[in-house]
């Protein structure tokens, strides 16, 4: 079975979410998988600069999410998949709104929740939005500093 580890950032300001969009598909967290040897909390930061054009700051742990694709929904010779989530709460600190080029992404947008209940989301989403209300704004992050 294959791996696939990706961290996503849960941003909600004034009300309302920021979200991606999938080329054709669905809106889901600013996010995605991980480069070989790469911090999750890295990734999660730099997916959301190349998503969005906003730079963040992780201000907690919200949770982690596990699903598996088995290999007769993959393309064929693919095998099993494990996705892997790992869901941040984050805040904007700086950068521009932008809507990453040659990507995966199509569009970028916020969103009051109201607005992201009636919206074609992934199934991170509800995972999400559970973890965020539950633990109010996540579990404090730990130095990695050491």
């Amino acid at each position: 079975m294959n791996l696939r580890p990706a961290a996503y950032c849960v941003i909600i300001e004034d009300g309302r979410m920021l979200l991606s969009h999938w080329i054709g598909g669905a809106w889901t967290l600013p996010g995605g998988g991980m480069d070989p040897g790469e911090h999750p909390e890295d990734a999660a930061l730099r997916e959301v600069t190349e998503e969005t054009g906003y730079v963040a700051e992780l201000t907690g742990l919200l949770g982690i999410d596990s699903f598996v694709v088995p290999a007769s929904r993959r393309i064929e010779g693919q095998g099993d998949l494990q996705g892997l989530r790992i869901v941040y709460s984050a805040k904007v600190i700086g950068g521009e709104y932008e809507v990453e080029k040659d990507g995966t992404t199509d569009d970028v947008g916020w969103f009051t929740l109201d607005e992201v209940a009636g919206l074609k989301t992934s199934p991170l989403i509800p995972f999400a939005l559970g973890r965020h209300h539950e633990a109010g704004v996540g579990t404090p992050l730990a130095d990695r500093r050491g």
